[in-house]
């Protein structure tokens, strides 16, 4: 009784979401195979609300992130005329792929506080850079800019359909060198640069024919994986010779 009576005292506490998110996804799984160049998920939603809609203007943040791993971060400099690594950066965690989508430009949508609390930004997305390296702040920008060059970081504003503060849509471009994993998918409303509501998902990216066999044999059985590569390559190397020679000779 006193357990039941506790979990109606918090559940009349706990103030009721007034604006609340309801999404679909136009696929929850990609699948990689031999001939995968890419993908395009279409997001999209509605705001469900149990009172009237507010003055203030409601914005729509959603991101998209691939799993995460640790990557070393290094700086060349010419050094006797030749390139050598000078400098490098441990960064404990980044995602190997992320994807920012708003309805609006960005500082209008939220606030520095909102974004360091909820880790939304492509910046705050990437953690725990080593303190101790002088200036680790360059690493990080030269990580988000070699990432968003090869279009695994994204951030666009202006990039959510929002419709009479109601239903909303967007569409993330999924790069052909995907990461195998869970790609989390976060729906963020926004009221005054706060975040007013939260919504979680996710997208599965696995290999599958060929490149799936390929990828467990080569996780489970590496001597044997790494006998049949130099095989196929010798193999490979004879062909190619043979043929050369038969060119030259007719």
């Amino acid at each position: 009784m006193m357990r039941i009576l506790a979990a109606l005292l918090i559940l009349l506490a706990s103030p009721l979401l007034a604006e609340e998110v309801v999404l679909g996804l136009s696929k929850d799984q990609i699948a990689i195979s031999a001939d995968f160049n890419g993908s395009e998920i279409l997001i999209y939603g509605a705001v469900k609300r149990e009172t009237e809609i507010p003055k203030d203007p409601l914005h729509v943040i959603i991101t998209v992130a691939g799993p995460s791993q640790p990557v070393t971060v290094r700086k060349k400099d010419r050094r006797f005329g030749i390139w050598i690594n000078t400098e490098a950066v441990e960064i404990d965690s980044a995602p190997s792929f992320y994807a920012v989508a708003t309805s609006h430009e960005w500082p209008t949508v939220i606030s520095d506080t909102e974004d360091l609390r909820y880790k939304i930004s492509v910046e705050r997305a990437i953690r725990a850079v080593d303190v101790s390296a002088p200036d680790p702040q360059r690493f990080t920008e030269a990580l988000t800019r070699i990432r968003t060059s090869e279009n695994k970081f994204q951030q666009r504003d202006f990039e959510v359909n929002l419709r009479e503060q109601t239903l909303f849509d967007t569409s993330i471009a999924m790069p052909a060198n995907l990461t195998e994993g869970a790609y989390k998918t976060r729906v963020f409303l926004t009221r005054d640069r706060k975040v007013i509501s939260v919504y979680e998902t996710e997208i599965e990216v696995r290999k599958v024919g060929l490149e799936r066999w390929l990828f467990s044999l080569s996780r489970q059985q590496p001597l044997i994986y790494g006998l049949m590569s130099l095989a196929i390559a010798i193999i490979a190397g004879w062909g190619a010779s043979t043929a050369f020679t038969m060119l030259r000779r007719g």
